[in-house]
């Protein structure tokens, strides 16, 4: 009974997860690997043709040699090999993560095989890398090709609107920096969004390369400087705190409405970001936009801030009907949302954040935005 047993490898201690995503209960398997692997991960093996091929665990015939080449490897076994040498920085996907992530990591463990051996690790661990890329003009919204040079060495990205330029159109500190694939608002499978602080202000560049193995080199390339940057900025620290600080996605994205300070004014829609990392909530006219319109700081419930269901009573000028009202030490920010799901995903997002005990880094910004003109 070959799919019996096979139920029952499903059972063993690293093979109840994806093997490649983490997600729980994978249905399918590498069976020329000896993987188990949920549907996402397995379509991409399944493009893999020369490394891995795959079946349903449950939909297709195995027979008893191949359950028990399964059985003889796993996923502990399989990973052990394949990741034995993965880089602290490189970004390992989550279930959730989008399709070029996952699938540059499946094929740097099975196909490139950079993780078995050290000497294979790509030249994103070489602190410097350059290249061109596509970027999304601040003012045109067109994407133009631009040379970049990520320099460990500096402690910069610096990107130029000519290629044998001297002078770079803009350098961004590698310590501020936090690349964040974004592929459905920037409209390309290889998008990655960079956002930093200019004069404590958020800026974006849209960025993508036709290539998905090339745009995957650059944001480990970046969170590799960031590593090597935070080892030196914090010694002593763990690697696994380290890593929490190289990249990040945003807690929450989407379209609300919002009305101005004087709270009379009619409500605008806006594009909305909740950075949880540096408690931060910036809106945008346009999910492309290069500067937020606002952003507002989010402290802790002990120094004033909290968050209500709803708005004032006579608030006026709304047209969807699930307010927020987000309260500060010096004012209240009222938002409305379209779906009252969204505005639950909201609040409980700025609950957690409210519920989070603030950092030194955290009062320095809170100063700021105090005293902000």
């Amino acid at each position: 009974m070959a799919e019996a047993a096979l139920q029952k490898l499903l059972q063993v201690d690293g093979n109840e997860e994806c093997a490649d995503c983490g997600v729980s209960g994978p249905e399918w398997a590498s069976y020329t690997l000896g993987v188990f692997l949920c549907l996402e991960c397995s379509s991409i093996h399944a493009n893999l043709r020369d490394t891995s091929k795959v079946k349903s665990t449950r939909a297709d015939k195995w027979n008893d040699e191949q359950v028990q080449f399964m059985a003889s490897l796993g996923n502990k076994a399989v990973k052990a090999k394949y990741e034995k040498h993965v880089p602290p920085f490189y970004y390992r996907p989550k279930p959730n993560d989008c399709q070029v992530v996952r699938e540059q990591w499946i094929r740097a463990k099975y196909e490139r095989q950079e993780f078995i051996f050290i000497d294979r690790q790509e030249p994103y661990s070489a602190g410097y890398r350059e290249g061109v890329l596509w970027k999304r003009g601040r003012d045109n919204g067109q994407f133009l090709q631009r040379k970049f040079i990520l320099s460990e060495k500096e402690g910069s990205l610096k990107y130029f609107t000519k290629f044998d330029g001297k002078e770079p159109k803009a350098t961004v500190k590698i310590a501020d920096i936090n690349p964040t694939f974004q592929p459905v608002k920037i409209g390309n499978p290889n998008g990655l969004q960079i956002t930093y602080l200019k004069d404590f202000s958020t800026r974006n560049i849209f960025i993508y390369h036709e290539e998905g193995k090339e745009i995957v080199d650059w944001y480990n390339a970046i969170r590799a400087a960031r590593f090597h940057y935070h080892k030196v900025a914090f010694p002593g620290s763990q690697d696994a705190d380290l890593i929490q600080k190289l990249s990040r996605n945003y807690i929450k994205e989407g379209y609300m409405e919002k009305t101005g300070p004087r709270q009379r004014e009619g409500f605008k829609k806006r594009w909305c970001t909740l950075d949880a990392a540096d408690r931060r909530l910036m809106y945008f006219k346009d999910p492309l936009d290069a500067f937020a319109k606002g952003e507002v700081f989010i402290g802790h419930s002990d120094h004033g801030y909290s968050v209500q269901e709803g708005l004032p009573g006579g608030t006026q000028g709304y047209r969807w009907q699930f307010g927020i009202t987000i309260t500060t030490p010096d004012r209240g920010f009222l938002f409305a949302c379209e779906k009252e799901a969204d505005q639950q995903e909201w609040i409980s997002a700025f609950k957690s954040i409210i519920a989070r005990s603030m950092c030194p880094q955290d009062y320095v910004m809170e100063a700021y935005f105090k005293h902000k003109p």
